[in-house]
C-alpha cells in the first residue's frame, strides 16, 4: 500500500510543480470531497430516504438547496480558491513541502490529531464570537439562514466568515509546515466531518455513536434549531470545550428528556 501511494505521488510531483499541486490540486481535490460528500444529502432529502433517521422532520425546498449550491460556487471561487493561492508563499515559508520521502504515518497521525485538536479550540471561540448580537447580525446569520442544515450548508457563510473560521483550519498546518500529502489528508478528512456535521441525519452508524467525545450531526443540528443567543453547541469536532464552559446545558437537558419520552419542541429549555 505504502509503495502504492509513493509511485502515485511520484507521478504527481512528476507532472505538476509545487504551485499547481499545493493550490489548483487542493482546490480540485476540496471541491470533490465536497460536492460528492455533500450532494447525497440533498437526494436522501428530497426522495425521503432514511427519513427515520432525519433529525429534524421538515425538508428544505429545492429552490433553498439551489440557492445553496450556487452561492457556494461563488464563495469557493472568488473566496476559497484566492485564498489558497494567497497563502501558499506562507505555508512554503513555515516549511510545506510536497517531494519524496513522504513523511510516516506516525509523523502523518500525529499532526492530523494536533490539528483537529487546535482547530477545535480556536473555532469554539471564534464560533462564540460570531454569536455576539452585532457579528450574528450582520455575518454569521448567513449560516443560520438553513434552520434544517444538510451537508453542503455546512461551507454555506459569509465571505468574512469563511476567511474568520478558516483561519482555526489552517493555524495547525500553517504552524508545522507539513508534507502536502498530509494538508490533504487534513483537508479531506476536516470536510468529511463538517458535512456529517451539518448532514441532518443520525445514523447508527454514526461515529458519536462509538467516539464519545465526538459531536456530530446530532450535536450540531441543535445548534443549528435555536435562537443565536441560547444555541450552545459552539464547537466544530468535538464537545468538551462545550462541557468544559457550560454551553452544552440546553443540549444536555434535551437529551435527558428525550430518554425519559419527552418530545422536543423546538425550543430552548
Amino acid at each position: 500500500m505504502a509503495s502504492l501511494v509513493e509511485s502515485g505521488w511520484s507521478y504527481l510531483i512528476q507532472n505538476f510543480n509545487d504551485f499547481q499541486l499545493a493550490c489548483l490540486g487542493s482546490f480540485f481535490l476540496h471541491e470533490s470531497v465536497f460536492f460528492l460528500s455533500g450532494l447525497p444529502f440533498i437526494f436522501l432529502e428530497r426522495a425521503g430516504w432514511l427519513s427515520k433517521y432525519k433529525i429534524q422532520t421538515k425538508n428544505n425546498s429545492p429552490a433553498a438547496q439551489e440557492k445553496c449550491i450556487t452561492r457556494l460556487l461563488l464563495y469557493h471561487f472568488c473566496v476559497n480558491l484566492p485564498v489558497m493561492i494567497i497563502s501558499y508563499p506562507v505555508f512554503k515559508f513555515m516549511g510545506m513541502r510536497s517531494g519524496l520521502p513522504l513523511p510516516s504515518w506516525k509523523v502523518v497521525s500525529t499532526q492530523i490529531i494536533f490539528y483537529f485538536v487546535l482547530e477545535d479550540f480556536v473555532f469554539y471561540w471564534g464560533h462564540r464570537v460570531l454569536h455576539t448580537k452585532w457579528l450574528y447580525k450582520h455575518v454569521h446569520s448567513v449560516h443560520h439562514e438553513y434552520a434544517t442544515p444538510f451537508g453542503l450548508t455546512s461551507e454555506y457563510a459569509h465571505p468574512a466568515e469563511i476567511l474568520f473560521l478558516g483561519f482555526a483550519t489552517i493555524i495547525g498546518p500553517a504552524i508545522t509546515g507539513p508534507h502536502l500529502i498530509t494538508l490533504w489528508l487534513w483537508m479531506v478528512l476536516r470536510v468529511l466531518e463538517t458535512v456529517e456535521a451539518h448532514c441532518g441525519y443520525h445514523f447508527p452508524w454514526s461515529l458519536s455513536n462509538f467516539l464519545p467525545l465526538y459531536g456530530g450531526a446530532d450535536f450540531h443540528d441543535y445548534h443549528h434549531r435555536l435562537l443565536y443567543t441560547k444555541s450552545g453547541n459552539y464547537s466544530s469536532t468535538f464537545v468538551y470545550m462545550d462541557r468544559i464552559f457550560g454551553t452544552d446545558t440546553g443540549y444536555r437537558k434535551l437529551k435527558a428528556l428525550k430518554k425519559t419520552g419527552v418530545e422536543d419542541d423546538g425550543k430552548e429549555m
